[in-house]
């Protein structure tokens, strides 16, 4: 069977960030890991945070999910039950996301990022994020139609546009899939117009030291 996850030196090279950064940024990338097919079952976060000179700063943790893993989706990103043991909960660190997430505009690529913090919220029994989700998939879509399956296009999906594109990222990661979504959004800039709140003269709220 194909391996699809990244490999232990592939997950030993990343950067990611410890801990989050502070300050203003353009927006932040979303990308989320699932245990299995629930939506809820979120076992690691990335987040990429794009400033206004263009950088891009990605974060990453794992989460407990409190499920069972599925094979299916072990297969796909990598992470057990092993790896996750003894990190916190969702519940444990969504509080500490808010401020920040809820300050910038979010990037996922496809809304299933979005409906897994939700989901996430539900099961934990605290609000959802107050923030303004858009998707990279639909900003890609416009900006490279040709990519499109019906017109013989292998799609819009990270896999695709990592090839299209010439991204460099281990797919299946999720703070690595937060950076390819940025990315995305970065390279569509030269070619279309973005949607307002991603402008980079839009100013967004400082966060508190």
């Amino acid at each position: 069977m194909t391996r699809i996850a990244p490999t232990i030196a592939q997950r030993a090279s990343m950067d990611h960030l410890r801990h989050l950064p502070r300050g203003r940024f353009r927006f932040i990338g979303v990308d989320v890991e699932t245990a299995n097919r629930s939506n809820s079952s979120i076992c690691q976060i990335g987040l990429a945070f794009v400033g206004h000179d263009g950088r891009v700063a990605t974060y990453s943790a794992l989460i407990d999910p409190e499920t069972y893993f599925a094979p299916g989706n072990v297969r796909v990103h990598g992470l057990s039950e092993r790896d996750c043991l003894g990190a916190p909960t969702f519940a444990d660190v969504i509080e500490d996301l808010r401020p920040v997430m809820e300050a910038h505009p979010l990037v996922q690529h496809s809304r299933i990022d979005e409906r897994a913090f939700n989901g996430a919220c539900r099961l934990a029994r605290v609000r959802s994020l107050d923030a303004t989700w858009l998707d990279s998939v639909q900003i890609a879509r416009k900006a490279w139609p040709d990519l499109r399956r019906r017109n013989g296009g292998t799609g819009h999906g990270l896999a695709s546009l990592k090839r299209a594109l010439g991204l460099r990222f281990h797919h299946h990661d999720a703070g690595e899939d937060a950076r390819a979504c940025a990315q995305v959004v970065l390279a569509a800039e030269d070619r279309i117009r973005l949607p307002k709140a991603l402008h980079p003269q839009a100013v967004q709220l400082e966060l508190p030291l």
